[in-house]
């Protein structure tokens, strides 16, 4: 997964094709070198594993998804965005010597952030149905993400964030779900006791029976 082929743009800078991923290197607390520039992470013209090199055309794939309304945003905006700000918000804690806008830059266009939010974190059966459930969702994804990125044993965390959260996706559900218009909180709570009581008598009459 580290053996790539050069592309053009490092011809004359490096003589090897095995090479560390920008994340390593943020996670090491060292500089990027000079050829993983902002413009190489979004436009693709760097090294790569496959769906992380081009921040543009994962974007695009995005935002045909949404058009086509095979997605809907809660789930990418939210996943992105709490990544954004809590990298912005706290920065680089490794050294390296990166502005904080540079570190969120930096944590957005690199690694697995927009494949994992747009094509894994959006998956029907293992994501949240209601909207609000879908935001907390995706809130959790970016939390834990930068939580093991920063603190973890690995410089990536997107996919462990969405296998975390998809454990999740069903409580988020329950606890989000639209009362059915005309019925009350007082609705909601008798018929929760009549069915507690109706299970309580159902045991009963099972042990005297």
């Amino acid at each position: 997964m580290t053996a790539w082929v050069v592309p053009g743009s490092l011809a004359g800078v490096v003589d090897a094709e095995t090479m560390a991923t920008p994340l390593s290197y943020m996670k090491a607390g060292e500089a990027l070198p000079q050829y993983f520039t902002l413009k190489s992470m979004f436009l693709g013209t760097m090294p790569g594993c496959l769906g992380e090199v081009s921040a543009l055309a994962l974007l695009i794939g995005g935002v045909y998804l949404l058009v086509r309304k095979v997605i809907t945003w809660h789930i990418p905006v939210s996943f992105i965005g709490s990544v954004a700000l809590l990298t912005l918000i706290f920065g680089s804690k490794n050294g390296g010597g990166y502005t904080h806008v540079e570190w969120m830059l930096d944590n957005l266009l690199t690694g697995g952030l927009l494949l994992g939010a747009f094509f894994m974190a959006t998956d029907y059966s293992t994501s949240p149905v209601t909207a609000p459930g879908r935001i907390i969702y995706g809130v959790g994804c970016g939390a834990l993400t930068v939580l093991i990125r920063v603190f973890g044993g690995f410089p990536e965390g997107v996919s462990f964030a969405i296998l975390i959260m998809n454990c999740c996706a069903w409580m988020f559900d329950k606890h989000t779900q639209r009362r059915q218009f005309g019925v009350s909180r007082e609705d909601v709570k008798a018929k929760k006791a009549a069915a507690k009581a109706a299970k309580k008598e159902a045991k009963e009459a099972a042990a005297n029976g």
